[in-house]
């Protein structure tokens, strides 16, 4: 294995170059993104893809303030020698990004808003010192500079900061805005949404109206908030999606890409895991690794080479979506939820112009949150099904790989567990403690039926259904416990009342070729007598234990209480 020098959590380009670290050369971007004219260009992508670091090559390349031939020196975009003495360090450039803007409350996100202003501000100080710049602009500047500036003053922020620096340089202004979106996605969800979209909506809406100071503006994010709410006045104005083929390699890294990196590591036979875990999201028409996933797969593998692919997107970003739509009290995406997870395809209608304060109203916005955020993918009309056939207004779906899959997954789990745990479960308790299998039968197929599997209807998944039952109701739970001469499935001991059940699970297989239910009852009650599970307990001091074997196929069930 050889070693690579990863840029694991930088997206400062000068810094990724300056550091000898592992590149995969993006530059041909720039080229490809001045191949047509535009005033505003805004390219939406899933977080953690590459483009914070994207923008800041952006402005490496423009800004007229550097000397940056060094740091492009063996990349795509030296090639056009007549190009880069166009472009290159040419243009004076106002880079902002907003990422970092958010906060439980309003307050909270405007004092970091402040922060970033300020210390771009700071960046640009040498305008402040500057006799060509109105003495007006000035003040506002310092005033902005020190955070002392009222909130008119800071909407109106980076119209100040081009007309100063068209002034200064005697040329328009690139302006780059990466994550856009963040303090609004951010307001969503802490309920100040119309306040921070005053102050985001009037802030960029001035630099690009009809704005005689601005070359152009390229803007990230990952929504495409509604022209009408954001992008108002913005003339010449285009959009690239996910779903567009302009960039579809731009962000991400291809399977080419990957295969290079891993040759790079000597981690070849590592590529089939990080091909099922990392890859599988389809931009335009070519499918595309998590840059986020990869980079800190192969650091895993570095350190450890026996290291499992692992899931990077927990707390990375928007998690709560998934909870949020099943949350949701108008909408069942149960079924819709059981086909993703088993690797099915599902056909809905997807809007790519959405404002955050209406993404979560409907279903049709909710699937179309989840597209533009990555958890779910597009699948190409070759690719459908063959019982499937493309519905006109409608987007085939499906989960992109096995890290989204296992979000899903988790956050299915949390919230069943959850949604138990807030139900009167005296009734059911009654039942197992009283050996009643009928009521149990019942009781628990209502519960199957009112639940989403996220296993595919596996053991495992049986198993964590079961166990969830007990959970937070005062029991002492143990799950593939030790217990006799064998490992029983789940032991729930009530110590007071000296009381224990022993439940074997079982799995009847899938419906056209399983078992019957009868016969996996009667085994698992077959294997609980064999290994002695009761016995155990007894010899522990418990006086009361019943022991049940319980049979699972699709949404029904058997329960069985040995005699």
């Amino acid at each position: 294995m050889a070693k690579v020098n990863l840029p694991y959590g930088i997206d400062n380009f000068e810094k990724v170059r300056e550091s000898n670290c592992y590149y995969i050369d993006k530059t041909g971007f720039i080229r490809e993104l001045l191949s047509e004219t535009f005033d505003v260009n805004l390219i939406t992508r899933p977080r953690r893809f590459g483009k914070t670091l994207t923008m800041s090559m952006l402005a490496e390349f423009f800004d007229i303030r550097k000397n940056s031939r060094k740091l492009f020196e063996g990349l795509e975009i030296s090639k056009y020698t007549e190009f880069c003495s166009e472009w290159m360090n040419q243009w004076p450039v106002l880079f902002l990004t907003l990422k970092d803007v958010e906060g439980d409350c309003f307050e909270d996100a405007y004092g970091i808003l402040e922060k970033t202003i300020s210390k771009l501000c700071i960046e640009h100080a040498y305008l402040a010192d500057s006799d060509k710049v109105d003495l007006t602009d000035r003040a506002v500047f310092l005033e902005l500079k020190s955070r002392k500036a009222d909130i008119t003053d800071v909407q109106c922020s980076l119209d100040t900061l081009l007309r100063m620096m068209k002034v200064y340089y005697e040329k328009e202004v690139i302006l780059l805005i990466d994550e856009y979106d963040v303090p609004l996605a951010k307001a969503s969800d802490n309920g100040y949404y119309k306040k921070m979209l005053n102050i985001i909506k009037i802030m960029l809406g001035m630099v690009w109206k009809s704005n005689p100071n601005l070359k152009f503006a390229v803007v990230t994010g990952c929504l495409r908030i509604a022209k009408e709410s954001i992008f108002t006045g913005a003339n010449n104005f285009i959009s690239n999606s996910i779903s567009s083929k302009k960039y579809q390699d731009c962000f991400g890294f291809s399977e080419a890409e990957v295969t290079a990196l891993l040759d790079a590591a000597e981690l070849q036979d590592a590529l089939p895991k990080m091909k099922k875990w990392y890859d599988g999201y389809l931009f335009g028409e070519k499918e595309i690794y998590c840059p986020w996933d990869v980079i800190n797969h192969v650091r895993a593998l570095m350190t450890e080479p026996d290291a499992k692919p692992g899931n990077y997107w927990i707390d990375t970003s928007h998690n709560n979506i998934i909870r949020r739509f099943i949350d949701h009290p108008q909408i069942n995406v149960n079924d819709k939820f059981e086909t993703l997870l088993a690797g099915g395809v599902i056909q809905e209608p997807i809007r790519e112009d959405l404002t955050y304060d209406i993404a979560h109203s409907t279903e049709d916005n909710l699937w179309s949150i989840l597209y533009l955020t990555g958890y779910l993918t597009q699948v190409l009309p070759e690719k459908l099904p063959e019982e499937m056939q493309p519905e006109d207004g409608k987007m085939a779906l499906r989960i992109p790989n096995e890290e989204v899959k296992s979000v899903f997954s988790s956050t299915v789990k949390k919230w069943f567990e959850e949604r138990i745990a807030a139900q009167d479960r005296t009734a059911l308790f009654e039942a197992w403690w009283g050996g009643d299998a009928e009521k149990l039968t019942q009781e628990i197929t209502d519960i199957l039926f009112d639940t989403i599997s996220y296993f595919d209807y596996k053991e495992d998944y049986y198993h964590a259904m079961v166990t969830g039952m007990f959970l937070g109701a005062g029991y002492a739970v143990k799950s593939n416990a030790e217990a006799g001469t064998g490992r029983a499935d789940v032991i729930i001991k009530e110590q007071r009342r000296r009381r224990a059940l022993v439940i074997e699970v079982k799995w009847s297989g899938k419906k056209e070729n399983g078992n019957s239910l009868e016969k996996e009852c009667a085994d698992a009650l077959h294997q609980i007598e064999k290994k002695q599970y009761k016995k155990n307990l007894e010899l522990e001091g418990y006086k009361t234990v019943l022991c049940y074997g319980a049979a699972f196929r699709g949404k029904t069930c058997l329960i069985k209480l040995a005699d």
